[in-house]
């Protein structure tokens, strides 16, 4: 473990396994999800649960590329092509087959997920690469990666019908990793409201949800 930053968050380090742990409980609750469901809205997204579930994928899959190049840009991201499906949808470069159906679709998002496992957990640590909230390592790619499972899979559970509840000690790993000011356990106990809080979705005691939020996504010392 390493040494513990001013909010009282203990710092122990987001691993590739950290990333497989979050993909895989997101697609087995994802799986309980009624098959027609997946066209209404993500919780309060303006996307449908579809289009929120290939953003997801696309995240992943962004992350894990971002890594691969030998020399990974540190100035902007790798030029894949990104492509709306419709006005106001999400710009990916991943989109899932629709005539694959949920079960498809949760593939891609197993598929795209294991990529970013694959290269946090062989990219030297000393690799760094460009995000626009700071350029990381593979442990921050690792940590983004896990906190867009987490909270886009809240999302989905919420217009899916769907029950979410990760695991404590997970959550509170990436909020030290990349949400350094978030208030600590002393001031807020469940790190997963924390974390839903410091991502806009939830209020916390004392504190108005965030209209603004970002994380920082470079190294930590």
């Amino acid at each position: 473990m390493e040494r513990t930053p001013e909010n009282g968050i203990p710092r122990t380090p987001v691993t590739a396994d950290d990333v497989a742990l979050a993909v895989r409980l997101a697609v087995a609750a994802l799986r309980e999800a009624p098959a027609g469901a997946w066209d209404v809205p993500a919780g309060s997204l303006e996307w449908d649960c579809w289009e929120t579930a290939e953003h997801l994928a696309d995240d992943l899959f962004a992350y894990a590329t971002q890594l691969g190049p030998a020399a990974p840009p540190l100035d902007g991201n790798v030029p894949f092509v990104c492509e709306s499906r419709r006005p106001g949808g999400p710009a990916n470069a991943v989109h899932a087959d629709r005539a694959a159906g949920p079960a498809g679709l949760l593939q891609v998002l197993e598929a795209s997920g294991a990529l970013l496992v694959a290269m946090a957990r062989t990219t030297p640590p000393h690799v760094r690469a460009y995000h626009v909230h700071g350029v990381a390592d593979p442990e921050g790619f690792a940590a983004m990666g896990v906190v867009e499972t987490l909270v886009h899979t809240h999302d989905l559970a919420r217009g899916l019908g769907v029950p979410w509840d990760p695991p404590a000690g997970l959550c509170a790993r990436v909020l030290a990793r990349l949400f350094p000011d978030a208030p600590g356990p002393a001031d807020a106990p469940d790190p997963w409201r924390t974390l839903l809080w410091a991502t806009g979705r939830a209020d916390l005691p004392g504190r108005p949800r965030l209209t603004a939020w970002r994380w920082d996504a470079r190294p930590r010392p």
